[in-house]
């Protein structure tokens, strides 16, 4: 009987210590207000111009130029890049593939 008592005592002060909510976790004052006004919110959200440059370069990247374009067809062919060593990528890029066009 004595050791259900004692266990019953030990299981609530370890529920009291488990479930105390602490006066720290009540400073944010998001206990009573969860939303934040505009005012608050805006400084520290991106705003649309940082979006809008991540999203421009991520455009460029995907767009080449057509000198890199073809310079990168040049560099995949062993004979025009042996000619690029001496003439220069444009150069190269002519004399193999400009004919196909």
């Amino acid at each position: 009987m004595r050791a259900l008592i004692v266990l019953g005592l030990l299981a609530v002060l370890v529920v009291a210590a488990t479930c105390y909510e602490s006066h720290e976790s009540m400073e944010s004052h998001e206990y009573l207000n969860p939303f934040i006004n505009r005012q608050r919110a805006n400084g520290f959200i991106r705003d649309d111009t940082g979006l809008k440059a991540v999203f421009q370069e991520r455009i460029r990247e995907r767009t080449k130029a057509p000198q890199e374009r073809q310079r990168e067809i040049c560099e995949d062919f062993y004979l025009c890049e042996q000619y690029a060593l001496n003439h220069g990528y444009p150069a190269a890029y002519r004399h193999y593939f400009g004919r196909r066009r």
